[in-house]
């Protein structure tokens, strides 16, 4: 592993290292985990001419500032904030979707975020910090990876990297103030009283909680009532997953959601808008809507769907 290159000045409200997680251990009871937006890690990470997957930082509002100990090439994608980069009392504005060349000494400072609650910083060459399973991705609900980072982590960059990138800017993708996302039954629909699917659809959204996280998002809004009142036995559980517990307020599974949940599982979201989702900030509200395949097929989103039960 090379000597540490990076210096963590600041952290903002929270930030982690991230690449794209470690899937197909669910069976071990490991979660997937990584970026909660993957498409704007994996475009930071083309930005400076890495492979996608390599681990950048993923910041929560913005806040991080980072020293460098070489010069080095890195991008910033995400939720939209302003940048600075210091150097021996002078500043300059830089911008993101863009690769920033910084000289031994340099600092990048990140604004608060103005829309959107995640971005990615990418340094070519990767964040060499020692891989667990395979990833180096920090699974803040199980502890498995590198400790979310604190003012003095200093982070190895790595050395392995493509061609250099041939792009001056990327195009920035739009952070829309009430996302809209598409959603398909769950595999325990049936146990939810005749009309909580039309509840959810038919509502005027869902508010973010402040006690959302990378875990799940947690949303207030109107109560979806079950029919069934059994308890669940612990069963297998996706990322999107809108699981419903006692109360009739939804949790959207984020990227460190637990690998089982013992409550029942209304809707999941398409993953094409999960990166949407987990941009989504408390305060704001989110609507969900029938996916348009599940309504011209008119089929469940599971073909093995469990036998009913009464």
């Amino acid at each position: 592993m090379s000597a540490p290159c990076i210096e963590v000045l600041a952290t903002g409200p929270a930030a982690t290292i991230q690449d794209l997680g470690r899937p197909g251990l669910a069976e071990l009871g490991v979660g997937e985990s990584g970026a909660a937006d993957r498409p704007a890690l994996r475009l930071a990470n083309r930005l400076v001419g890495n492979p996608e997957r390599h681990a950048a930082v993923e910041i929560t509002f913005g806040g991080l500032a980072v020293r460098f100990g070489r010069a080095a090439l890195v991008a910033v994608a995400g939720a939209p904030c302003p940048l600075r980069v210091r150097r021996a009392g002078t500043e300059r504005a830089a911008g993101m979707y863009a690769p920033i060349y910084v000289h031994a000494g340099d600092e990048v400072h990140v604004g608060p975020a103005g829309l959107g609650m995640r971005s990615y910083l990418a340094v070519r060459g990767g964040i060499d910090v020692p891989p667990v399973l395979g990833s180096r991705a920090t699974d803040t609900l199980a502890g498995l990876g590198p400790a979310p980072l604190e003012v003095g982590s200093l982070l190895p960059i790595g050395d392995r990297a493509l061609d250099y990138p041939r792009v001056d800017v990327a195009p920035q993708p739009a952070y829309p103030d009430r996302p809209v996302l598409r959603v398909v039954p769950g595999p325990r629909e049936h146990w939810f009283a005749r009309g909580a699917l039309a509840a959810l659809y038919d509502s005027g959204g869902y508010e973010v909680t402040a006690e959302s996280n990378r875990i799940g998002m947690r949303l207030s809004g109107p109560r979806l009532c079950r029919r069934d009142s059994r308890e669940l036995p612990p069963e297998a559980t996706v990322t999107g997953a809108l699981q419903v517990p006692p109360a009739g307020q939804p949790i959207l599974f984020l990227a460190d959601h637990p690998v089982t949940g013992g409550y029942p599982v209304i809707a999941v979201v398409h993953p094409d808008d999960l990166p949407m989702a987990a941009q989504a900030r408390p305060g704001r509200r989110v609507r969900f809507i029938p996916h348009r395949a599940q309504i011209m097929n008119r089929q469940p989103f599971n073909a093995e769907e469990p036998e009913r039960q009464p």
